[in-house]
């Protein structure tokens, strides 16, 4: 059973929410402050960021870290729920 991974759902949020709001990683890099390799790295899930880089991602996006928090929450309850096992119906 693979493992649900925080860092890959939070990179996977940050790069759909990246892209609806018309941006490349460098336009969100210089607006959060936050390297271009590093964002790089978060986006595909190779790094943990921090609460302050996470924020400042979030801010330069124009979505609250509560937003961003509630969309993540979401798509780790729909993975957990796709893998919990199937419990068959009492007859």
């Amino acid at each position: 059973m693979k493992t649900i991974l925080i860092r890959k759902v939070m990179g996977e949020t940050l790069r759909e929410l990246r892209i609806a709001a018309g941006m490349t990683l460098r336009e969100v890099s210089m607006a959060s402050m936050v390297s271009l390799g590093y964002l790089s790295e978060i986006e595909r899930g190779h790094k943990e960021a921090s609460s302050e880089v996470l924020f400042a991602v979030a801010s330069a996006l124009g979505v609250s870290l509560s937003d961003l928090m509630v969309a993540v929450s979401g798509k780790l309850a729909v993975l957990e729920t796709a893998r919990l096992p199937k419990v068959a119906a009492a007859a």
